[in-house]
């Protein structure tokens, strides 16, 4: 089946089903939605004004509890996603588990209409429910990319996965946004509320056309009550083939550390947009951001498919160390921006950089997984492990330096220094296998 055109495709389909959580609940609507409904009150911190919520009697900025919450369920996703992974490869249920994640977190999202900021705890916990099922999923389809396509194809595969994502998702999102624009008051609170439904019944119904076409495995191991044993048993051998593949090891130490601060400059860019940048109205504000949003998912296209073939020219290192560089700059220029004009340029340059090093950084773990290996799922929990504990690092060290600050761009110097050790790490990767 390896190197089928429709089993590719397929593949490749669910990238299309599953982004429209990203970019509606994560970027674009939810958080609009949150910033302005998510307020029990509002206070000045050194001249800038921030909303607080109760959160089990606790008073926070909104946008820290966010962060704080992501990084919660996160890191429960560290402890949890490689013994379920050690699990799918023994028990041969890799396609059961994706399919499970997914009927999680896309009826998360439907359950997400109900949003109470009276009942903050409980919505708070719908909305990391979404986000577990989202996350989690991505463990057992990554994992197929290896076992369905040959090296060579691995990049431009992982490129087209995150292109029909985009586009995807950008199509959903224009109907949400007529949906919400057409309506006024109470009106728009309620049309916003069925973009959460939309998202939800979108991911669930493409995602079906994935499942039709992916194999079941061919592992027929009995699941009975030392299946957990077994499961981490399986991680153990997996971790004992990482250790023992260099190029693999540094890479994964690498792709640790800057994706502290690429996943949290993804989940924290439109709280950012929505808090520093001087805009001239609310009107202006909303319109504004929602623009910069399909911006960057349309050049995010772009960006994909212009670093597979940059790849396939120097290398999929050295591609990847010249991301890093202007992802070093990007927040470095974004660290002094508070007009409009410049959240646009710097949009389209987050755009161009969040595609590519997306994909690029899923299909060179997949080329450094040693051939003909069976256990993907566990080879690809360590490469969710290491991007979900950097979001916990990068999340929670936004959130914390804010809430300590009171100023939103203070968080950008840690992420700063997150581009700039992954970088430097990045050096130290071999180009070959020793």
């Amino acid at each position: 089946m390896k190197g089928n055109k429709k089993l590719k495709n397929a593949w490749a389909f669910y990238d299309w089903a599953n982004s429209v959580y990203p970019l509606v609940i994560t970027t674009a609507i939810f958080p609009l939605f949150y910033e302005n409904y998510a307020v029990h009150k509002t206070i000045l911190i050194d001249g800038t004004e921030n909303k607080i919520v109760s959160f089990f009697g606790w008073e926070v900025i909104n946008t820290a509890l966010v962060s704080i919450i992501t990084s919660s369920y996160f890191l429960l996703l560290c402890f949890v996603l490689p013994l379920l992974s050690g699990i799918a490869d023994y028990a041969g249920k890799k396609k059961t588990f994706l399919r499970s994640f997914c009927y999680l977190g896309s009826l998360a999202c439907v359950g997400l209409y109900f949003f109470d900021v009276n009942h903050l705890e409980l919505s708070m916990l719908v909305f990391a429910i979404a986000g577990i099922g989202f996350w989690s999923s991505l463990v057992f389809y990554n994992a197929y990319l290896p076992e369905i396509a040959p090296l060579e194809e691995h990049d431009s595969l992982s490129a087209k996965g995150f292109s029909l994502g985009y586009i995807g998702s950008v199509f959903l999102l224009v109907i949400c946004l007529i949906l919400v624009m057409s309506q006024e008051g109470d009106a728009r609170a309620e049309a916003t509320r069925w973009c959460f439904v939309f998202t939800g019944i979108w991911w669930f119904g493409f995602s079906h056309i994935t499942y039709y076409w992916l194999p079941k495995s061919n592992v027929k191991n009995k699941v009975d009550r030392s299946v957990i044993w077994n499961g981490f048993k399986e991680l153990k051998l997996v971790y004992g083939k990482i250790k023992k593949t260099v190029r693999l090891k540094r890479y994964l130490a690498s792709f640790f550390v800057y994706s502290m601060a690429v996943q949290t400059i993804m989940i924290m860019a439109i709280y950012f947009g929505t808090k520093e940048i001087n805009w001239s109205s609310d009107e202006e504000k909303s319109t504004g951001l929602i623009i910069a949003i399909i911006m960057i998912q349309l050049l995010a296209i772009l960006g994909s498919l212009l670093l597979s073939k940059l790849s396939f020219k120097i290398g999929n290192l050295n591609a990847l160390k010249i991301v890093l560089v202007l992802w070093i700059v990007l927040c470095l220029y974004a660290y002094f921006v508070v007009s409009p004009f410049d959240f646009y340029i710097i949009s389209a340059i987050v755009g161009l950089v969040m595609g590519g090093v997306q994909s690029l950084s899923r299909s060179t773990y997949s080329k450094f997984i040693p051939q003909d290996t069976v256990d993907t799922s566990s080879f690809f929990s360590f490469f969710d492990v290491a991007e979900k504990l950097g979001i916990v690092i990068g999340m929670a060290s936004y959130g914390f330096i804010e809430q300590l600050t009171g100023n939103m761009r203070n968080s950008i110097v840690a992420l700063v220094l997150f581009f700039v050790i992954g970088l430097l790490l990045m050096f130290f990767v071999p180009k070959e296998e020793k």
